[in-house]
């Protein structure tokens, strides 16, 4: 897997604008690895793509992760801080998942992308377990309470699909919990370092005539040198 440069980032973020979520994290991940062909990404389990997807965030950005959250009670404004590199250090199941006599295979990103085509939750969910299924011939019609269970199977076998953090407020104490979506704060990390040297682009162009290229080979203690005499 290989670190993004600023130029990777700019050609990602000027892609991928527009895109769907699930479809930005893919694009980052197959130009991160682009020996791997997209199509075996989306049918990688979500725990591996999640994984994968926190090593490229530690390789670009490094390891800290910062971002800020608010009460969901009160609505003071908390940081939240975590290190990626814990995100990378738990395994998926790679047997099939028993869920009363039937099995099921881990939940992939295609198998996401077909479930959020579908108008509302109970029936998200009826399609993900349908997609997941390995028992062709078995009846499908499961009641609320078995997806449910299914559901809670494939999540104890796959613990990297779902990050949840556990916060308190420590103003009012409440508690409560939050997906973590390591896909989506990845990519705006991408999209913020893209707009930031667009900008450092635009003002040493302006002030001294240079091509892009040339300002994006320079490295980044000497644009900064250059952008503070240019703004001086």
């Amino acid at each position: 897997m290989r670190a993004f440069s600023n130029v990777d980032c700019l050609h990602l973020w000027e892609s991928g604008a527009g895109l769907h979520p699930l479809d930005q994290g893919l694009l980052a991940l197959s130009a991160a690895l682009p020996e791997t062909p997209g199509e075996s990404l989306l049918d990688w389990p979500l725990g591996r793509r999640n994984a994968a997807l926190a090593q490229l965030r530690c390789s670009s950005f490094g390891p800290k992760l910062q971002g800020w959250t608010a009460c969901g009670k009160c609505g003071e404004k908390l940081e939240v801080e975590m290190d990626a590199r814990w995100l990378t250090g738990q395994e998926s199941s790679m047997e099939p998942v028993i869920v009363n006599g039937q099995s099921f295979r881990l939940v992939t990103s295609r198998d996401l992308a077909q479930a959020a085509r579908e108008a509302d939750v109970p029936r998200a969910a009826m399609c993900l377990a349908q997609s997941c299924c390995l028992d062709s011939g078995a009846a499908h019609g499961w009641s609320e309470e078995e997806l449910e269970q299914i559901g809670q199977q494939l999540a104890l076998a796959d613990p990297l699909a779902e990050t949840r953090l556990a916060l308190r407020c420590p103003d009012c104490q409440y508690e409560w919990q939050e997906t973590f979506d390591v896909a989506a704060f990845l990519w705006r990390e991408i999209e913020t370092r893209a707009r930031k040297l667009l900008v450092e682009i635009h003002t040493l162009a302006a002030a001294y005539g240079w091509a892009e290229a040339d300002i994006l080979a320079m490295s980044g203690r000497r644009r900064a040198a250059y952008l503070e005499m240019a703004q001086s």
